[in-house]
């Protein structure tokens, strides 16, 4: 581990940041580099590996090792590295299409085998590298030029897939929220196994304003709800708003305080409880309010670890690799009887 203090600009290159101007992937790549020093991982221990889009571009502007791969297959590549050498930090990028279309299957499979991985979804819901087509998390009713009468189709919420595949950490952050994403990625960092973290952007051109009822000053205490572990789930500008979730349904209505209503008769957050993180997960912002911070998070053992106590055990040994190999129904390829 480095014992150096570490700044923001160790994690710094020397590549000129090409982004369209106003895109939330500035102001995510800021927050990476400020974790990161806060983490103080000396930067030859962490690696960053992306796929295709805007969001691939990150391993350039961060001065760490870095993959720039192929569409859908970061999460395959970053598994490889991981388990060649579980000692090094490995991060893995990419956008809502990239992780949720054509890498939906990889990113499934790294999650439920809780590879240890922090890996960042930069939600904008649309395909801005390829000019604005709608992406699996667009909302219904989108227009783009593949959707020009307004998609139709149910869109993937990035939160529940990721419980649903089994993920034991997963969170979510908005990319201007300063004071909300650094120690949201710290967090992720620090667990042992697969971490997810879905962040909300901004695509100024192709789908601008796509979250900003949630991550604008103005409106986003009434649209959105800041968890704390162990609190009364409590939302609203004057702080006169919270949730109650229903023991036996699992519904959750939104409540007034004051009136008889007090803060002891809300719900209180608890990570660990998998049944109410899906139900924070599902609240999209609009009647309810979208559900910022970890929404679940219960460690358990990482593949790396179930790997390495399943080899010690069977006490495997380079020997009986190579009686494996040359063991049981083999056979030699010779000269065909008819040459």
């Amino acid at each position: 581990m480095n014992e150096i203090r570490l700044t923001a600009k160790d994690f710094t290159t020397d590549q000129e940041v090409r982004w369209c101007p106003g895109c939330g992937d500035y102001a995510i790549l800021k927050a990476i580099r400020a974790a990161l020093a806060d983490i103080g991982r000396a930067p030859d221990e962490v690696v960053f590996v992306s796929g295709i889009g805007c969001a691939a571009r990150l391993p350039y502007y961060i001065s760490t090792y870095g993959f720039h791969t192929i569409h859908g297959r970061a999460p395959a590549i970053a598994t490889g590295i991981k388990l060649a050498n579980p000692d090094l930090d490995v991060w893995v990028a990419g956008g809502d299409g990239d992780f949720l279309s054509i890498g939906g299957n990889h990113l499934l499979h790294a999650l439920r085998r809780n590879i240890d991985l922090n890996l960042l979804l930069f939600n904008n819901a649309v395909y801005g590298l390829t000019k604005g087509q709608y992406s699996p998390t667009s909302y219904a009713g989108t227009r783009t030029p593949s959707t020009p009468d307004g998609s139709v189709d149910t869109p993937i919420n990035a939160a529940l897939f990721a419980l649903g595949a089994g993920a034991r950490f997963v969170a979510r952050s908005g990319d201007t929220l300063m004071d909300h994403l650094p120690p949201v990625l710290r967090r992720a960092h620090g667990h042992a196994g697969a971490s997810f973290v879905e962040i909300l952007q901004n695509g100024i051109v192709y789908n601008d304003a796509v979250f900003d009822h949630v991550t604008d000053k103005k409106t986003g205490a009434d649209r959105a709800i800041r968890l704390e572990h162990g609190q009364p789930m409590i939302y609203g500008s004057g702080g006169d708003r919270g949730l109650v979730i229903e023991p036996g349904t699992g519904a959750v209505k939104s409540v007034s305080l004051g009136d008889g209503t007090s803060e002891n008769d809300l719900s209180v957050h608890d990570e660990s409880n998998f049944a109410q993180a899906s139900a924070l997960a599902a609240m999209d912002g609009r009647q309810l309010p979208m559900a910022l911070g970890v929404l679940y998070n219960a460690p358990a053992p990482d593949y790396t670890s179930l790997r390495s106590a399943s080899f010690e055990e069977g006490a495997f040994s380079r020997d009986d690799l190579d009686t494996l190999l040359s063991g049981g129904a083999t056979w030699t390829v010779g000269p065909s009887k008819n040459a």
